[in-house]
C-alpha cells in the first residue's frame, strides 16, 4: 500500500510491529485449540479404543505427529 508523504518511517515501522504482534497471538491461541483437539483425540482414542488395532494405532500415530510437527 502506498504510505502518505506525510507519515514518518517510525510510524510506518510501529505499525507493522503491531502487525506482527497481532499475528504472533493469533498464531498462538491457534496452537492453543489445535492441542486441545489432539488431546480430546487421543483421550478419546484411550477411552474407547477401536476393536481394530491396526486401525487404534494409525489413529494414535496420526495423532502424535500432529504434535510434533506443531
Amino acid at each position: 500500500r502506498d504510505v502518505a508523504p506525510s507519515r514518518g518511517l517510525g510510524d510506518v515501522y510501529k505499525e507493522g510491529i503491531d502487525i506482527i504482534t497481532q499475528l504472533s497471538a493469533v498464531r498462538s491461541s491457534i496452537d492453543r485449540v489445535m492441542g486441545m483437539i489432539v488431546a480430546e483425540n487421543l483421550k478419546n482414542c484411550f477411552e474407547h479404543p477401536d476393536k481394530n488395532p491396526e486401525d487404534q494405532a494409525q489413529k494414535l500415530e496420526q495423532a502424535i505427529n500432529m504434535i510434533i510437527k506443531k
